[in-house]
């Protein structure tokens, strides 16, 4: 989840403070399996874009993200969809499977799906829409919201849901880890930890839940290394504490956690987060509320299409606050491969 501390290329820090990044050796191409043992992935197949009418909508929803926050808005929010909609209907999910068996029955019958719940349902549903070529909208009801956030979504879901009405269809992209798709930010290490305790955490919410679990994770963490392969440069070691791609600039509940991340550029933005000292850590943590945590000397901020990642302990790697993949991991970017409803532009 989350951290603060970053090292852009060419920098130095103090003495105590420097990052480590070592070259290994290159991995093995063809197709083979690279130094970290994850396979890259094969280019996605074309899917043709299904007919969709917009005036009517499946609300594909998670009663209880949130905290049960989503079930308490579904009345407001049908009602609101409903004064412009001409069919709206509801379902609920039981699993995530379920999430995707119900949202390519939405696309089948030629409904826009709109996913109401956390970050992780939206993701979910996501990638079952672009398999099957169609419409998502997203409506604000889980504790984070990060992905709304990033779009300009109101984040009151009754309001999002009339606005809805005047959204525009866009292309952007969809990432993969291990195949597993989402919509914002995957990372691990330190924010597997904390992403842990987040969610574990049913007292809290937003931004709230993740600030205490940072500075609970904090007192046990000791740095880790990663082996890291971006695009298709030579695998290299980065010792610190976090290793993330972002498709979306938020996490967190609104930690800016990759403030140049653009959903439709068909790039992930691959960010690094250096060793430093705990107290270092503390100290520059609230940068990321705004994104300057990019500009101090402890992370490495790039641009790519493909990561892969391992590490010197098992990790699991979290995307929209779930987890989607274990290590080795690689991650993927599926340029324009989703048809998402957005706010118009102003």
């Amino acid at each position: 989840m989350i951290d603060s501390l970053v090292v852009r290329e060419g920098q130095m820090a103090g003495v105590d403070d420097v990052p480590e990044v070592i070259g290994v050796a290159q991995a093995p191409r063809g197709g083979q399996a690279s130094a970290t043992g994850a396979v890259p992935a094969s280019a996605a197949p074309a899917v043709a874009d299904a007919a969709v009418d917009r005036s009517r909508l499946t609300i594909v929803v998670n009663p209880k993200a949130g905290g049960g926050r989503a079930a308490k808005v579904l009345d407001d929010v049908r009602a609101a969809l409903a004064r412009w909609a001409d069919d709206v209907t509801v379902e609920t999910t039981q699993s995530l499977e379920h999430a995707d068996e119900l949202a390519r029955a939405a696309v089948a019958g030629g409904r826009v799906t709109v996913a109401l719940g956390g970050d992780g349902l939206a993701g979910r549903v996501a990638g079952a829409v672009a398999r099957a070529g169609g419409v998502l909208a997203i409506l604000p009801g889980g504790r984070g919201n990060d992905f709304a956030r990033g779009l300009g979504i109101p984040r009151d879901p009754a309001l999002a849901a009339t606005a809805l009405v005047a959204a525009v269809e866009r292309r952007v992209d969809l990432p993969e880890a291990n195949g597993v798709p989402f919509l914002g930010i995957a990372s691990l290490g330190f924010d597997s930890d904390v992403q842990v305790i987040a969610n574990r955490t049913t007292w809290l919410s937003g931004q709230s839940v993740y600030t205490y679990a940072v500075l609970r994770a904090l007192a046990a963490w000791r740095p880790a290394r990663f082996t890291v392969t971006i695009d298709d440069e030579a695998p290299r070691e980065h010792a610190g504490w976090t290793v993330g791609a972002a498709n979306a600039a938020y996490y967190g509940g609104g930690m800016k956690f990759a403030p140049d991340a653009d959903i439709a550029d068909g790039l992930l933005e691959i960010v690094l987060v250096a060793r430093t000292g705990r107290l270092t850590f503390l100290r520059l943590f609230p940068r990321i509320f705004s994104g300057r945590h990019v500009e101090v000397p402890y992370v490495q901020v790039s641009r790519a299409r493909r990561l892969v990642v391992n590490a010197d302990r098992p990790f699991q790697v979290y995307a929209d606050g779930d987890p989607v993949a274990d290590l080795p991991a690689e991650i993927v970017v599926r340029p324009g491969a989703l048809r998402l409803l957005v706010p118009p532009q102003p």
